[in-house]
């Protein structure tokens, strides 16, 4: 009797285990999680600069940190790094791209070389003469745009899924399902936090405008990048070309190349532990 109860006892766990244990609807890769919610920023503000308003949030109160976010999207997608950072000793400044999130922008056209110009802004209203900067998709061109342009301004560049001429990006993503699905959710984003609730049609049209023609940097403008750089991207990237990766990666002076095992152009969601790793380690020069 003992030993039929201890197996009742045995089979009863392994039930429960697998009723606890929901089932991957696919590869980590294929997933979409949410962002962590961000916690309450210790400052934030606007900065007027150029005809528009730009949004910015800090945490923390040690070594600056700029984290710049993707195309259509918002500082909020940060969630799961900014606590990590702060963690470790960072003051993280969060900036909504001009025209995404709580920043407004102007008729013009969007160029990634006006979107490095308004960092530049946020970081002389904080009196900050230069930090790094991690940038994810549009933010990781801006990065290494600021490596360009404002070298002074910037110490190191983390670029996660940067393209750095048109031919980099593969602009069918669309229809992708991550990428449905993340662009599904950036209508309810903008309206949420944008000061021009009702504009999201030209805002999109106008940010997929500057996808087809920008940016548009050459393999001896790349040459001029002196920071040190992170080159990185997830294995399965939808968006950016492998090829086109390791062209950056060999193209900037000294670049380090690092490829995150099982993710893809939202590697930062999927899998934050091994994200956030790969950013404090390159912050700490390792």
């Amino acid at each position: 009797m003992p030993k039929l109860l201890a197996s009742l006892f045995l089979a009863l766990a392994v039930v429960l285990v697998f009723q606890a244990a929901p089932a991957r609807a696919g590869p980590l890769w294929e997933t979409l999680p949410a962002p962590a919610a961000l916690p309450r920023p210790d400052a934030s503000g606007l900065v007027d600069h150029d005809r528009a308003r730009i949004y910015y949030a800090a945490f923390g109160r040690g070594r600056p940190v700029i984290l710049l976010h993707g195309g259509l999207a918002n500082g909020e997608y940060w969630g799961d790094q900014v606590p990590a950072l702060v963690a470790a000793g960072y003051r993280v400044i969060l900036i909504d791209s001009r025209g995404h999130g709580r920043s407004s922008r102007d008729s013009r056209p969007f160029t990634y070389e006006l979107m490095a110009s308004d960092v530049v802004a946020v970081m002389d209203a904080l009196k900050l003469k230069s930090a790094p900067v991690v940038g994810w998709s549009d933010g990781a061109i801006i990065s290494l745009v600021m490596a360009l342009k404002y070298p002074d301004r910037i110490t190191r560049a983390f670029a996660f899924a940067a393209n750095m001429d048109p031919g980099g990006a593969d602009l069918s993503v669309a229809d992708r399902s991550t990428f449905t699905r993340f662009k599904a959710g950036a209508p309810g984003d903008y309206a949420r936090l944008s000061p021009t609730p009702a504009g999201y049609a030209d805002f999109s049209a106008a940010i997929n405008r500057m996808w087809e023609t920008e940016p548009n940097y050459s393999a001896a403008d790349l040459a001029g990048i002196h920071t040190p750089v992170a080159i990185v991207d997830g294995d399965h990237d939808e968006a950016i070309r492998a090829e086109h990766t390791r062209y950056l990666a060999r193209a900037v002076p000294g670049a380090r190349l690092i490829i995150l095992k099982n993710t893809s152009h939202f590697a930062m969601l999927q899998d934050p532990a091994r994200f956030n790793a790969a950013v404090l380690g390159f912050l700490g020069g390792r």
